[in-house]
This record gives structure tokens, C-alpha cells and sequence, in this order.
């Protein structure tokens, strides 16, 4: 329901996460079911490319688990997300990536965000990556000018308070860390404007 509702709010290409739930990239046999009937599904309803991620117990890529979801994708574009961070050697796990076949990498340099993984993006960028994690207006410029990246991802969201007028403080819908149900995570239009500014004066 949400790719249906973007596809017809956005010119833009969308590119769908496919992942079943949060936690490591190790995945059950059941888990993959899932994610290649997502993968279906997404496709279907006009998704422009997928997003994934699959690793083995030792920290490599999961080169047979990907290769296999690679051709439920085609012929969509394939990114690979930030299960690439977890990785037990960066440099060998891109270039099992490329000789995969994903287009894109999404990565904070192995680090907690984009700006401390700076120097390993910079030389991830020189064959295929895209910057992910922690980017902000504050920090987009030195990212972008010190990677070589010509393409970067982040949330730009800011939070907006519910409408709710009855709140019930005694119950939380989620886990212990997950945000209050009185708060909303939502785009942040006038970010994506600053951000698409900052890009754009140095690309």
C-alpha cells in the first residue's frame, strides 16, 4: 500500500527495502521466502529498483543467498544496504558485490555514521557506494566534497507531534527504544530542499 500511494505522489525512482525484520543479516529459509515474495510483490506494484542486504554467520557476503535474490529482481536495478557496515573485510566485500551485480552500496564507512567512515567511503567511492548514515545539512558538504560520492542517503525527517488528545501514558505499541506513539517520524520537506541545494552546488 505505501510503494502504491509513493509511486503516484513521486516522479522520482523508488526503491523498495526488502528486509524481514530488524536485527542481523543471517537469514532462515522461512525469512527468505519472504523476502523473495516481497521482492514479487514490489515489482508488481511498480517498485523502480530493490534494496538488500544477506551475510553470512562469518561477517562475508552471502554471495549464494544474494545471487539467488538478485534473479528474482531482475530486471530491476539492485542496491546493497547497510548489512555491508557488518562486514568482516570492506574492500573484498565490494568487490564480491560488483562481480555480483549490485549498482549501489549504502554505507557509513563501517562506522557509526558517514562522517567518521569518511576515508574508507572515499576509496569505496572510486568504484561503487553510496554515503548512508547520520548525513545532515551540517555535515552534507564535507561528506559529498571528501568522497567523491555522487549520490548520497539519508532520512531528512523531523519529528511531528500526534494529533491525539486522549494519551494513554501507561502503554507503549513497540519496543523499549522504539519512538513514543505520540511523536511522528515524517519527511522533512524543507530538509530535503536544503540538502537537495547543498548536493547540487557541489555536484
Amino acid at each position: 500500500g505505501l510503494l502504491q500511494v509513493v509511486k503516484q505522489c513521486v516522479r522520482v525512482p523508488v526503491f523498495v527495502m526488502i528486509r524481514p525484520r530488524g536485527g542481523d543479516f543471517l537469514y532462515s529459509d522461512r525469512e527468505v521466502e519472504v523476502m523473495k515474495a516481497d521482492i514479487r510483490l514490489a515489482k508488481l506494484h511498480g517498485a523502480d529498483g530493490l534494496v538488500f542486504g544477506a551475510l553470512t554467520e562469518d561477517g562475508r557476503i552471502d554471495t549464494e543467498l544474494c545471487t539467488a535474490l538478485l534473479a528474482v529482481c531482475r530486471p530491476l536495478p539492485v542496491t546493497f544496504h547497510r548489512a555491508f557496515d557488518m562486514v568482516h573485510d570492506p574492500l573484498v566485500a565490494l568487490e564480491t558485490l560488483i562481480s555480483l551485480g549490485f549498482e549501489r552500496v549504502l554505507t557509513s564507512g563501517c562506522d557509526s555514521s558517514a562522517l567518521e567512515g569518511l576515508s574508507l567511503i572515499k576509496r569505496l567511492a572510486e568504484q561503487v557506494s553510496v554515503p548512508w548514515g547520520g548525513i545532515t545539512e551540517r555535515n552534507l558538504q564535507r561528506i559529498l566534497e571528501g568522497s567523491t560520492a555522487s549520490e548520497f542517503h539519508c532520512s531528512a525527517r523531523s519529528a511531528r507531534d500526534s494529533a491525539m488528545k486522549f494519551r494513554n501514558p501507561n502503554v507503549a505499541m513497540g519496543a523499549s527504544f522504539s519512538a513514543p506513539e505520540y511523536s511522528i517520524k515524517v519527511a522533512d520537506v524543507a530538509k530535503v530542499r536544503t540538502l537537495n541545494a547543498i548536493a547540487k552546488n557541489i555536484l
